[in-house]
């Protein structure tokens, strides 16, 4: 991931893995999963919700535990998804001569190994819904399963499509978690939560016709797994993300609203409700960028923590340690260790 991008340089809270995390112990054995945390960067030990976590060490667990657990969706589901599945569900969908019948055939593919939750297609004249469904009513949704199956779909169609494909909406079977903001990190759309049905939602319309893609590009992207179909490229589905980015590329120390209003062409009232009804502020987005690009600075850059500190606009040492602290439940020191 480029540094000089505001969006990889997103974390998002250990909660959000939580569901997977779980998953993982019923495919590794203790002193497995503790080797596959601490190579990944991630906390052998138990995280804190509030914690955060980059997407660099997300791909990384992703791609050490597919191998080390033999199963390409690391006990997610209650069968395993056996080596080089997703390798063949890739050359499927290169076959594929439009983007319709790519979503079929990944129905298809799904439902020939899950025994968990039968995938369907639903389509209106503009509309295209792909939907999860348990096969035993009152099976509880798998929070982490089902936002990766829902991001596989939108990942592939953006790559044989060229550019990432709009999405009308997400929706969930679950409640709203506490951590429903790290979904705008995911998705390029608004997500629903309390659904009849885990979904996602395309407008047919705006299917573009299929890329030609090669072997070598096919092999690419599976070996880039998740990267290149968990998180979204897009920088403007959400407004909280488009002032994140403008605020990367500013002086954002010192910005204020009324300046990314302006950005926006907005008025900073109109700016400050859209932020609200997205259940963010301005000050909010301000704080979750220092954060970041502090922890990005500690896992990739050469400066001392007291530079680092000054650098993210700590008056002090001292004050950036008890924030860092408050943020990751773990000091500068040994996060960079």
């Amino acid at each position: 991931m480029p540094n000089n991008d505001p969006i990889a340089l997103t974390t998002v809270s250990a909660a959000f893995i939580h569901d997977w995390l779980d998953a993982l112990r019923s495919r590794c054995a203790p002193p497995v999963l503790a080797s596959l945390l601490h190579r990944s960067g991630l906390q052998a030990g138990p995280m804190m919700p509030s914690q955060r976590v980059t997407l660099t060490e997300i791909v990384r667990l992703y791609q050490l535990a597919a191998i080390e657990t033999g199963d390409e969706m690391m006990g997610l589901y209650s069968r395993p998804i056996r080596p080089r599945a997703l390798q063949h569900l890739v050359t499927v969908q290169r076959e594929a001569r439009s983007l319709t019948a790519a979503l079929y055939r990944y129905t298809t593919f799904w439902n020939l190994l899950l025994d968990d939750f039968q995938l369907a297609l639903h389509s209106t004249e503009d509309i295209y819904e792909l939907s999860l469904t348990p096969y035993t009513p009152g099976t509880p949704p798998q929070r982490f399963g089902h936002m990766l199956l829902l991001k596989l779909a939108h990942g592939l169609l953006s790559w044989l499509g060229g550019a990432e494909m709009p999405v009308q909406e997400v929706r969930f079977a679950f409640a709203r978690p506490d951590f429903a903001a790290d979904y705008a990190v995911v998705f390029p759309c608004p997500v629903r939560f309390g659904a009849p049905r885990t979904s996602i939602l395309f407008d047919a319309r705006q299917f573009p016709r299929p890329l030609a893609r090669s072997r070598d590009e096919a092999t690419a992207f599976v070996e880039n797994a998740p990267l290149d179909w968990i998180f979204t490229g897009s920088r403007a589905h959400t407004y909280s993300l488009q002032v994140r980015a403008f605020l990367y590329g500013a002086q954002w120390q010192t910005c204020q609203l009324p300046e990314a209003a302006a950005s926006l062409k907005m008025a900073p009232r109109t700016l400050n409700r859209r932020l609200k009804e997205e259940g963010a502020s301005f000050q909010d987005i301000k704080d979750a960028l220092r954060r970041d690009i502090a922890i990005r600075a500690l896992q990739h850059g050469k400066d001392s923590i007291e530079q680092i500190a000054f650098d993210t606009g700590f008056s002090a040492p001292a004050n950036f340690h008890r924030a860092f602290r408050k943020w990751t439940n773990r000091t500068p020191g040994s996060y960079r260790e």
